[in-house]
């Protein structure tokens, strides 16, 4: 389901910034994007999005900035030491050196000591921080997915009516069949035996009779509106009833002897993808 959460928090000297993303998938595909300074925390972060987020392809960042201390910069003069010592025997080499300023030196690696990281401290505001976002997350993910159930709520009425106007189609098509039938064994032989074609006309009935498979497509409709009324993820049980579904109403078209019964194997099949379509959306 595609949805957007981000947040913030301090911890001691950084501001960590955090931001979820997930958009639709078949299954769970977590991927986790950190920092160095923050790798240490990796296991957890996963384990949280996994836990709340059961479906979907979903990309979890963190990122940090770091806020500025009250004592300032904490500067290694050894390196830096070590570093204007370096420059000037480089500079002694050089024909014309170029000069270069305190904020050049600063820039250098290992010349700006980064505070000492309360790791275990650091851990519990990730935490805290992830959790509150992906609480976001799922607020947002479950206004869409009321307004997903109401559309396949909405298809699974249509469906219903399409099962209810096979029902009512089905003896008069078997009446055009007969009358079509008899009809041409008239014109073919003079003295026609009424009694295998009595025999005939049952078996060819029985083939095209469709009333189980619309009796299944009514027992699947009342699962998926019972399965969206679950509170747990149902996205994949949901997928495996379309495609039950989708085997009906081939099965309805494959034994169709009649125009308006073509028509609403068709129309069921439109009904269905479409549902499946929506249904991907739905962890």
């Amino acid at each position: 389901m595609t949805a957007f959460a981000d947040g913030e928090m301090c911890a001691d000297n950084l501001t960590i910034l955090c931001e979820l993303r997930s958009v639709n998938h078949r299954y769970s595909d977590v991927s986790v994007k950190l920092p160095e300074r923050l790798r240490f925390a990796e296991a957890d972060v996963r384990r949280l999005v996994a836990e709340k987020l059961k479906r979907g392809k979903i990309e979890c960042s963190l990122s940090y900035k770091k806020q500025t201390s009250e004592n300032g910069f904490n500067i290694n003069s050894e390196i830096v030491q070590k570093l204007l010592a370096a420059t000037a025997g480089i500079e002694a080499m050089m024909n014309s050196p170029q000069p270069f300023s305190a904020l050049d030196v600063l820039a250098f690696p290992g010349v700006q000591q980064e505070t000492e990281t309360d790791k275990e401290a650091l851990r519990e505001k990730i935490i805290q921080l992830l959790n509150a976002t992906l609480d976001k997350m799922l607020e947002t993910r479950a206004r869409e997915g009321a307004q997903l159930a109401q559309l396949l709520e909405d298809r699974c009425q249509k469906v219903n009516q399409l099962v209810v106007a096979a029902h009512k189609r089905m003896p008069e098509v078997l009446s055009n069949l007969r009358s079509k039938l008899t009809s041409r064994v008239l014109e073919m032989v003079a003295e026609p035996n009424f009694d295998r074609l009595e025999q005939e006309l049952v078996l060819l009935a029985q083939k095209l009779d469709v009333a189980e498979e619309l009796d299944r497509l009514e027992t699947h409709v009342a699962e998926v509106q019972r399965t969206l009324k679950q509170p747990e993820p149902t996205g994949r049980r949901l997928d495996f009833l379309m495609q039950e579904m989708n085997r009906e109403a081939n099965t309805l078209g494959s034994k169709s002897a009649d125009r308006e019964m073509t028509q609403i194997s068709i129309d069921l099949k439109v009904l269905i993808e479409q549902m499946r379509e929506q249904i991907q959306n739905i962890e």
